[in-house]
């Protein structure tokens, strides 16, 4: 009888084995490296040159953001302050504490101090300040309660899935502008407070006035009261959006 296949044929089953095998491993590794936070940086706290404290200076004194980073709302990169910014009230408070003294000599030289940074966007992906924090996007969507770390760390992944999920419901993540910068702010769950805050009435949101509502749903309200007005539809789907 001749032979129909071909003696290699014998090797075929276990070929498929060894390919399972290595699919089997493969892609579980893969998922295990990225999707934890080695990969994300999610928790990234590097020392930094000065031990300067969030949870002191945004938290306990209430310092707005932008009086150290005050190019966020008007530039696509947040800045990191100079010397000059923290000698504005160190040259008064705190002046010969030891742990200022590379503040002190970067002001008195112009070196600029060697910050580390933590929170940065990859390269290919296009990512501008101004234009998500003058649209009512809180610092807290990105960067957690820095008002309440003593070194800042790196609260969100900044993958692309984390970036899609706000763009596709951005009404999540909007609220008043003068409270992009207050982190710990929520909307008021009342009904008349909300529509009161929105310059409106609970009727024309389709709320009893006195209703309460859970935080989420505030949220959704409020939010998508200001996505219209501002118009923000952020790219969902184009990808030349964010990779430009």
């Amino acid at each position: 009888m001749p032979q129909i296949f071909p003696r290699g044929a014998n090797l075929v089953p276990l070929k498929i084995v060894l390919v399972l095998a290595v699919l089997g491993s493969a892609v579980p590794a893969a998922m295990w490296y990225y999707w934890t936070p080695k990969y994300t940086k999610i928790g990234y706290q590097p020392a930094q040159p000065v031990p300067f404290s969030h949870k002191i200076h945004a938290g306990q004194l209430g310092i707005d953001c932008r009086y150290c980073h005050s190019f966020v709302d008007s530039a696509a990169h947040s800045n990191i302050p100079t010397a000059q910014v923290c000698m504005n009230c160190h040259s008064q408070v705190q002046r010969d504490n030891p742990k200022l003294e590379p503040v002190r000599r970067a002001f008195a030289t112009g070196e600029a101090i060697q910050w580390v940074q933590i929170h940065k966007t990859p390269d290919h992906a296009y990512f501008n300040h101004a234009v998500h924090i003058n649209r009512g996007v809180s610092c807290v969507s990105c960067h957690g309660r820095v008002d309440q770390m003593d070194e800042v760390y790196q609260a969100e992944s900044f993958a692309m899935k984390f970036c899609l999920d706000c763009h596709r419901a951005p009404e999540n993540g909007l609220r008043p502008l003068d409270k992009v910068t207050d982190l710990g702010w929520t909307p008021p769950t009342k009904s008349s407070e909300l529509a009161a805050l929105l310059g409106t009435t609970p009727e024309k949101l389709k709320l009893k006035p006195d209703a309460t509502l859970s935080p989420a749903n505030a949220q959704k309200i409020m939010g998508n009261h200001f996505k219209d007005l501002r118009g923000v539809h952020p790219p969902d789907s184009n990808c030349a959006g964010c990779h430009r």
